[in-house]
């Protein structure tokens, strides 16, 4: 238990005895630099795997449990391995490209969704001593990737030689770029009370009170614009089956099919990540409470709860429409955002 609590020494440990060791072999800095982010890369695509099979078996059990079903059962007990049944299975199908499509973007759109996904989760910050890299702006590096990811998308879309696809593809651009306004802004008033964009700084700054208890309409207005980023119901328009077939991914089949789907569930784990960070304490316990549990626990706990959260919203309630999406986004969620921003600078202003 003891070193779990002390992962900055156990880290730096095995840091040092890994430098020793290429030192005497003769191994460069640089090499050995090259396979600490080899194997970074490696653990982090294994997670990204693992824990979106777990969150697609959870999201089955959930909608299950909220709509009085069993949900998956046959496969395994309980229905445990229904998923990696599922992931088999996508391994095996024939890769089928439409013959009106441009084939080389077909294949690029699902990498160019899938990997800036996985290189978000270099920068978070999972507890005192666990994160690969801390930028100082690590903020507007996840917002950065977030915005490639989007490119993807539409590119999918218009590359299918389909019309619904490129109707959702286009939805999607138009959504993102639309939600992530309120998004940004709303992440304004936290940066101005810690004063920095890293996110462990970020953590460490709420050691005493989480920002939620500063910025509740902030906390809001990310939790509602980061569902609408992520494509999840209600707000999931590009893929709006009961008009566009299945949007932007219709005509992808196999494991193309399979890097939408990871790369969804992967960021929807970031924005369950980021509203921890912001505004729940990271890694830190309840204010005033004495720690229990390591800070990687406390931290998981919070990211597994707001992602209950988010699969809670998407069986309770319906797909709003397309005009009813945009207007939300811009004559609601933006001037909430001004306004909590405004709210933020006169409260600092006054304190002092």
């Amino acid at each position: 238990m003891n070193l779990l609590y002390e992962t900055d020494r156990l880290i730096s440990i095995i840091y040092n005895w890994m430098q020793g060791f290429c030192k005497s072999y003769g191994i460069s800095d640089i090499t050995l630099l090259f396979f600490i982010m080899l194997i970074v890369g490696i653990l982090i695509l294994a997670f990204v795997s693992v824990n979106t099979l777990l969150l697609v078996l959870a999201e089955r059990k959930v909608s299950a449990w909220i709509q009085d079903r069993l949900g998956p059962m046959r496969v395994g007990p309980q229905g445990i391995l229904q998923t990696v049944a599922d992931a088999v299975k996508l391994l095996q199908k024939e890769d089928i490209v439409p013959i009106r499509a441009d084939k080389l973007i077909h294949l690029l759109a699902p990498i160019i969704v899938f990997v800036p996904a996985i290189m978000v989760y270099a920068v978070i910050s999972w507890s005192p001593g666990i994160c690969a890299v801390d930028l100082n702006l690590g903020i507007l590096y996840i917002f950065a990737l977030g915005g490639i990811g989007t490119i993807g998308i539409i590119l999918a879309g218009w590359s299918s030689g389909n019309k619904w696809s490129l109707l959702g593809g286009m939805r999607s651009g138009a959504q993102i770029i639309s939600y992530e306004i309120p998004l940004l802004l709303s992440i304004i008033g936290v940066v101005m009370i810690s004063g920095t964009f890293s996110l462990k700084t970020l953590i460490e700054s709420q050691k005493n009170m989480w920002f939620i208890g500063y910025q509740p309409l902030g906390f809001l207005i990310f939790l509602i614009a980061g569902i609408a980023e992520v494509n999840r119901a209600p707000f999931d328009l590009p893929e709006a089956e009961s008009e566009l077939v299945a949007g932007f991914h219709t005509e992808y089949s196999g494991m193309k099919f399979a890097l939408f789907f990871l790369a969804e569930y992967a960021n929807m784990f970031v924005l369950a990540v980021l509203v921890t960070t912001l505004f729940l304490g990271g890694w830190n316990g309840i204010p005033g409470i004495p720690i229990i549990f390591p800070p990687i626990i406390w931290f998981l706990a919070k990211v597994y709860f707001i992602i209950f959260l988010i699969m809670w919203f998407r069986w309770t309630y319906p797909r709003i429409r397309v005009d009813q999406l945009m207007g939300f986004g811009w004559k609601f969620l933006v001037p909430l955002s001004f306004l909590n921003i405004a709210i933020t600078g006169i409260v600092i202003s006054i304190r002092g």
